[in-house]
């Protein structure tokens, strides 16, 4: 693949707000944007030069996205892999189709996990909800069942503590197909890593950050992540590995646990940039999304290093109304929007980076904003 240079069309699947900043980022550049959404008027439409308004697998919108793109890269990875298959025989799609074939069925993703000798939680596959009174029992407790495709933010998992959640374990398989079981990981940390890798191999990856939940959804990261360099070493080491043994062209995010004696166990991959991911904007040399579009354009990447510690927090529907009037007490926070019309309850809106020399104190500031009470 050659190199695509400012003045071409980048076309992107998906038009959230992953899609809207990496358009921002590559704009920057002066490249154009082409987007393919079913939403007229998304965030990252709002922000291209072109707007299809198309379901993902609609394969005349494709070809139209291929007509007017010389590169197409994709935000989220719930597209359809054989559509994607498809593109890639008329197109550039430096990210391929077999990579979103992997991390969007767990199943495939932890079994690529285990071939490239990567720590994941022990786990097997139930495609039938007779097998969840049959063998859970002797997988034991507690457990984690995930579907197979389609989850997220918490969506379409159930913990079985004992056999009284077996009856709603049993209904998740029944209503959404094969799903994986998972030992229960006792972590004391969520932590990630953001890959990114060229189709030369070079590869860079933002320090390691620290991730903090409220009902699944994510709330906060904390960069550099509380952990020991021991720990960071290896989850950097970890996030390549799977990297290399993906043959990724892009960008790659690696979820883990860490539990008490710093043991580290891969818990889900994304292979686009990631929420937790967001911080780099302001606090890293080149953010996430710019080294993602160097990446799929065939450029060499730039240094990821950390300018000063940071932490990124979301805005979801209920932050909206109370960060806009609190704009005047925080000038140091950025503060970003992503453009969406309704700001409903628990969806994700913008987030807010703050750099900071002193993480407890900045954390203490955050609670006493009353923003995310």
């Amino acid at each position: 693949m050659s190199k695509v240079l400012p003045g071409q069309t980048i076309g992107i699947i998906g038009g959230g707000q992953l899609g809207r900043m990496m358009a921002l980022a590559a704009k920057e550049a002066g490249f154009k944007i082409a987007v393919l959404d079913p939403t007229k008027n998304s965030p990252c439409g709002q922000v291209a030069d072109i707007e299809i308004t198309a379901a993902f697998d609609d394969r005349d919108a494709l070809k139209r996205l291929a007509e007017v793109s010389d590169v197409i890269t994709y935000e989220f990875e719930n597209i359809d892999a054989d559509a994607l298959k498809w593109l890639s025989t008329i197109a550039v799609v430096p990210q391929g189709s077999e990579i979103i074939r992997i991390t969007q069925d767990r199943r495939y993703e932890k079994q690529m996990l285990e071939a490239a000798g990567v720590p994941v939680a022990r786990y097997e596959i139930f495609e039938h909800e007779h097998e969840i009174y049959d063998n859970i029992k002797t997988f034991g407790f507690p457990a984690v069942l995930k579907t197979a495709t389609g989850g997220y933010d918490g969506k379409g998992q159930v913990k079985i503590n004992s056999a009284a959640d077996l009856t709603e374990a049993a209904e998740l398989v029944q209503k959404n197909g094969p799903c994986v079981v998972e030992a229960f990981i006792d972590f004391t940390k969520e932590i990630s890593v953001i890959v990114h890798r060229n189709q030369n191999g070079q590869t860079t990856t933002l320090p390691v950050g620290e991730n903090i939940h409220v009902n699944h959804i994510l709330h906060k990261t904390i960069v550099p992540a509380r952990i020991s360099d021991s720990v960071s070493r290896q989850a950097l080491e970890l996030a390549v590995k799977i990297a290399d043994k993906l043959e990724l062209v892009g960008t790659l995010a690696v979820e883990m646990f860490v539990t008490a004696d710093d043991k580290i166990f891969v818990n889900e991959l994304a292979p686009r940039p990631h929420n937790s991911g967001h911080f780099s904007i302001e606090a890293s040399l080149t953010s996430q999304f710019h080294q993602h579009i160097r990446a799929i354009a065939n450029w060499p990447l730039k240094s990821t290093e950390l300018l000063k510690p940071v932490i990124m927090v979301n805005l979801l529907g209920q932050h909206i109304e109370p960060i806009l009037h609190a704009i005047d007490q925080y000038p140091d926070w950025s503060i970003h929007l992503y453009g969406k019309s309704e700001p409903k309850h628990d969806r994700k809106m913008g987030h807010v980076t703050i750099l900071t020399n002193n993480i407890e104190q900045t954390l203490n500031e955050i609670d006493e904003s009353q923003i995310w009470k």
